[in-house]
């Protein structure tokens, strides 16, 4: 048991540097255990096959994220949509690559795609990155139902990869928005009911996602040519740029 162990412990290193000798900035391991519920009800039975999630987080560029309250200009959402999809190709590069050396040691592995719906009314994936972020202890779920790290606020896109190796995981960290409502506040289809994430809620009690599809289509249709907005991003004051 010792030797599995301190084996474990070791792919757990090598995985954590490789992802970050890759541009990775967030690296955690969650237990799925008592999620499981929640995540076969979302996703799908065999899910419950896998009792780990590797979370991997790269920092979105501060440079275009400062400039999204000018998201309807084309110059400023067609970088933001480019940086948007530059990032996802990565992470899901990156993420494959972590599953192999996984594989190569015996283990199991599903590689849940940075960007990937699979229920178009609802807006959801198989599984939910941000779940596993959050219990890996990466950070916590803001009124805009974001991931908010303590270090870049939700300026971070994320992937999953899911395990039966038993790594060692985080814990889950208190949520740290206390009274601040920006992202809230500042929504132009005001798709945020305010409520503080409570796990056992159904995301709809804070989040009107078609509110926030409708939008975006529209400044696709006549501003810009893609459905970029990101002020909930912009505006959050954790991680912001001092400027």
């Amino acid at each position: 048991m010792g030797m599995e162990r301190e084996q474990l412990r070791a792919i757990r290193g090598q995985l954590e540097n490789r992802a970050m000798d890759t541009g990775v900035r967030f690296f955690g391991v969650a237990d799925l255990t008592g999620a499981q519920e929640t995540i076969v009800e979302q996703g799908d039975d065999f899910l419950a096959a896998f009792p780990r999630s590797i979370s991997l987080g790269i920092a979105l560029n501060d440079g275009i994220v400062e400039q999204l309250s000018r998201h309807k200009e084309v110059g400023v959402a067609r970088t933001y949509d480019y940086l948007y999809y530059t990032v996802n190709q990565s992470l899901d590069r990156i993420a494959l690559h972590l599953s192999s050396i996984l594989s190569a040691n015996g283990f199991q592995t599903l590689l849940i795609p940075a960007s990937d719906t699979i229920d178009s009314k609802k807006v959801h994936g198989l599984f939910s990155h941000k779940l596993s972020a959050r219990l890996a202890g990466l950070g916590w779920i803001g009124p805009s139902c974001l991931l908010i790290t303590p270090e870049l606020g939700p300026r971070v896109r994320w992937v999953t990869v899911l395990t039966d190796a038993l790594l060692e995981p985080g814990s889950p960290i208190s949520n740290r928005c206390g009274e601040c409502r920006k992202c809230v506040e500042a929504c132009p289809p005001k798709a945020f009911s305010g409520r503080p994430f409570d796990p056992s809620e159904s995301r709809d009690a804070r989040f009107n996602v078609q509110r926030c599809i409708d939008y975006r289509i529209h400044l696709k249709n006549k501003f810009t040519g893609v459905r970029v907005c990101g002020m909930c991003i912009h505006v959050c004051p954790v991680g912001r740029r001092e400027v």
